[in-house]
């Protein structure tokens, strides 16, 4: 069949968490021509290496084609109804809680609320978990924490809208490079925008930069608890939204008792750095597993999310701090 006579097919990137549109047509030869959406809100067309090379993974070579039992081929009836009775033998000797689910980050949300249904409604135990979720329990925990609910209080717009961007344990360039490349279109339309990458290491990341802040690792809630009590002695706090938030006093005690020298930076760095950070008002703050992923990770995020919060900027346009995930539907999966 000629391949010019099959239909596109509109679908998602299954790799980071941009979530790229992805036009893919079938050669009629077993292949996949893949392009970028040119409509689609999250890429606009564009896409990275590993985007580019998708129609790679469609190849059956190598694959298993049907499952296995006891490295033998078996059929689909014969494979579900060995895991049926191995869960149904577990749930009689042990209960529901001897059985869990282990799913994937990159499955449509649709897939995610059947699989919640069976072990929650079904076999009636909670044990159902994502990698999503694992890699972004840090972010998870700070922003029930702070908002009551896993909630990202932002958007790819935010970014383009932004004065300046804050990327803080974050390789952009690397781990979401259409993400860091829409963001250096952004600054290029306005010169004027600002990036800051805040990283121990020179990254890719910093060569679009216009500050890189090596601090000492994990120091990174004492650079946010220093700029939060720089924010209140700048009398930068937003007294009308910190009407509405509990907890502000307290947060900036704890903030004031912290000594950001810690963080191994200049006190020129710190002092630039804030400045720079409480004059501008349209700020985004992006974070990643460079945040999430530590023995303190979520008090990392929280210290991110108070400076927002004490400033009131947070769900404005062109604001707001943005935790950047590393699954396509790491939310659904949470």
């Amino acid at each position: 069949m000629d391949g010019s006579s099959l239909p596109t097919v509109r679908s998602t990137c299954p790799y980071c968490g941009v979530g790229c549109g992805v036009l893919l047509t079938p050669d009629g030869d077993g292949g996949l021509a893949v392009r970028g959406d040119p409509e689609h809100p999250a890429n606009y067309g564009r896409l990275c290496s590993k985007g580019t090379q998708l129609s790679q993974t469609v190849g059956l070579e190598d694959r298993f084609l049907a499952p296995r039992i006891a490295d033998q081929d078996a059929s689909w009836d014969q494979a579900l109804d060995l895991v049926a009775s191995k869960f149904s033998d577990a749930i009689a000797k042990h209960g529901p809680d001897s059985v869990a689910f282990y799913v994937s980050g990159q499955l449509l949300t649709e897939d995610y609320y059947v699989a919640n249904k069976l072990m929650k409604g079904f076999i009636g135990s909670a044990n159902i978990d994502t990698n999503s979720r694992l890699c972004m329990a840090s972010s998870v925990a700070g922003h029930k924490r702070a908002f009551g609910s896993d909630t990202v209080p932002g958007t790819y717009e935010d970014m383009d809208l932004a004065d300046l961007v804050v990327l803080t344990g974050s390789n952009l360039a690397w781990a979401h490079p259409v993400l860091y490349q829409r963001l250096l279109a952004a600054k290029k339309q306005r010169p004027k925008m600002k990036i800051v990458v805040i990283d121990p290491r020179r990254t890719a990341s910093c060569e679009g930069a216009d500050i890189h802040l090596a601090l000492a690792p994990g120091s990174d809630v004492a650079l946010f608890n220093g700029l939060l009590a720089a924010i209140y002695e700048a009398g930068a706090v937003d007294l009308g939204f910190v009407a509405h938030v509990d907890g502000f006093d307290t947060t900036l005690d704890a903030a004031r008792a912290d000594n950001p020298a810690r963080t191994g930076l200049s006190t020129s760095e710190l002092t630039e750095f804030y400045r720079l950070w409480i004059e501008t008002e349209k700020v985004v703050t992006v974070y990643s597993q460079g945040v999430n992923q530590s023995s303190s990770g979520t008090d990392k995020v929280n210290a991110i999310l108070n400076c927002h919060l004490a400033t009131g900027r947070i769900g404005t346009p062109g604001c707001g701090p943005f935790s950047v995930t590393g699954q396509p539907n790491a939310m659904g999966g949470r």
